[in-house]
């Protein structure tokens, strides 16, 4: 069975605070994506502050968005946010 993300919500300087599926949680920095062309308009706070769960994972209004995979794998896991 495939991971997915469950809850997001945007924490400050580009990072998210992530719920998967499976419990782990924790925290993904979503800057080192921000120097690509695909990913800069996450650079503006308020546009980064509209993330929302977008299939098994997490997007942005204007199509950005990052899979469960890369998210599990890059999850800085903490109790709590």
């Amino acid at each position: 069975m495939m991971n997915k993300v469950v809850g997001v919500k945007p924490l400050q300087d580009g990072v998210l605070w992530v719920e998967m599926a499976n419990g782990a949680k924790g925290e993904f920095d979503v800057k080192p994506y921000m120097v690509s062309d695909f990913f800069s308009a996450l650079k503006k706070a308020d546009y980064f502050e509209k993330v929302q769960l977008f299939f098994a994972g997490v997007g942005w209004p204007d199509g950005q968005d990052l899979g469960p995979d890369t998210i599990a794998t890059e999850l800085r896991q903490r109790v709590s946010a």
